[in-house]
This record gives structure tokens, sequence and C-alpha cells, in this order.
């Protein structure tokens, strides 16, 4: 089975149980930037308050949990850590009511060779997810999605996104990340 298989099991789990969800992470930066490896499915699902509970207990009993109290580690923390049937990890995110709608109804659908239509993380969701996270892959990352699209994103969608989680973001400026990953994807991109 490969993570494709994973991703496809979690995303008929989720359209049977009606959940709205995004693939994102490295599955989402394979299709929008440069292909590498990852080895979990990570996934961003939007419950209501009142249907969350029963939808955790259904996702660890579908899949197995990676750890003894996993539904009241994703209480606290927002992800539900679970194992596919092949043995993928998945970290399933509890989105947050705002941004994580419109997250999941920007997700589009793509076909996957072998495997049924899963919804991946939109490009521009993407982008503010990876500089958000501000790691140093992340900025690779972006530069790769930049590139691959050449540029045609929404801008302002970006920076607007951003600017708005700019305050809660203590460990780097978001917005300056986003704009030097910008300013590489053009430089990379006039050389062509």
């Amino acid at each position: 089975m490969s993570i494709l298989d994973a991703a496809a099991e979690v995303a008929e789990f989720l359209e049977d149980e009606g959940i709205p969800y995004a693939i994102i992470g490295g599955l989402a930066v394979q299709h929008w930037g440069e292909p590498r490896t990852t080895r979990d499915v990570d996934v961003v699902v939007v419950v209501s308050a009142e249907g969350e509970e029963r939808f955790l207990q259904a996702a660890a009993e579908r899949f197995q949990p990676r750890m003894p109290d996993a539904i009241t580690f994703a209480r606290r923390s927002r992800v539900l850590l679970l194992i596919a049937s092949d043995g993928s990890p998945i970290d399933l995110s509890l989105g947050i009511a705002g941004y994580e709608d419109e997250v999941v109804r920007r997700a589009v659908t793509i076909a996957t060779p072998g495997h049924r239509p899963i919804r991946i993380v939109g490009p521009e969701d993407l982008v503010i997810h990876k500089c958000l996270a501000g790691r140093p892959r992340d900025a690779e990352d972006v530069e790769r999605i930049l590139i691959r699209r050449r540029l045609e994103l929404d801008l302002p969608y970006i920076r607007g996104w951003l600017e708005a989680f700019a305050p809660l973001v203590d460990e780097h400026d978001v917005l300056a990340f986003f704009e030097r990953a910008l300013k590489k994807a053009r430089s990379e991109l006039s050389r062509k």
C-alpha cells in the first residue's frame, strides 16, 4: 500500500461520514510543488463542536490510534494521531472555524492514478500553512510551489491571511518569510 492508498482510505472514511476535509502536508506539496518523499497523511477536517466527540470516536474506531489516550490528546491538541491499515501515520487535524472553513471550501479534488480522487488543499492555502510553520524546508516548499505555478497564485489572498495571522506567530515574521520566498522564486523564474 502506498501513501496514496492511505490517503484514499482516509478520504473514503471522511466522505462516508460527511466530513469536509483537505489533505495538507507532503502529499499536497507533491502535487503543487516539487515531488518529495512523505511518510504520513496530514489532513484537516471541519467538524461542528456538537459533532466533534462523535467524530473522534468514529475515527478512533475506524483507524488504530497511535497512542493509548489518542482522543484525550486530540481534545487538547486538536490533532488525532491514527494509523492507516498499512501502518502509515495519519495526522487528523481538527480545523478551527474561520480560516480552515475557507481552506476546506477552496480544496480541489484531484485524480490519483489507481486510487480514488482525493481533496487536497489549494496552492494558496498550502503556501499559507508553510509560511506559518516557518521551517527551512517550508521556505523551500513555498519557493517550489511559486516556481511550479509560475507565480500564478492569488498573492493578495495569501498576503491577507498572513497579515491576519502575523500577530499570532511569535517565532518568525510570516509576511517576511513569504516575501523572501517570493523574491527567490521570481529570481529563479527570470533566469529561465
